[in-house]
């Protein structure tokens, strides 16, 4: 069973970082295209970054040059770098995976992907 456990949330100042990790257990991690959502209050969850099987990146255009997202298949664990960090970045974070392996493309909806962590905070203060 494919099980996703976010960590390293919590609060920052505006302007500053937080890294993200999920550790996925349950399948060969280096197969499956990873994704990062976020859900803010009384919003929907949207996308945030994706990295694939095949090692490309994609963001959301409002993070793009502010956040990075990484991959260690070794530890079958998946990064969210996040920087200059902004209040409207507040909301809590997910970890994706893909449900079948070898799958290629951007996957922005949250629909695409199969299985999901159980979220960590993340709270921008002004």
């Amino acid at each position: 069973q494919v099980q996703l456990v976010e960590s390293g949330g919590g609060l920052a100042q505006a302007g500053g970082s937080l890294r993200l990790s999920c550790a996925a257990s349950g399948r060969r991690f280096s197969n499956y295209g990873m994704g990062w959502f976020r859900q803010a209050p009384g919003k929907e969850r949207e996308f945030v970054a994706r990295f694939s099987w095949v090692g490309r990146t994609y963001y959301a255009d409002s993070m793009k040059g502010r956040f990075t997202i990484s991959r260690d298949n070794a530890k079958s664990t998946v990064y969210l770098q996040m920087n200059t960090l902004k209040p409207e970045d507040t909301a809590v974070y997910y970890c994706a995976a893909d449900g079948r392996p070898y799958v290629s493309g951007s996957h922005y909806s949250e629909y695409e992907y199969d299985y999901w962590g159980q979220g960590t905070q993340v709270t921008v203060s002004s």
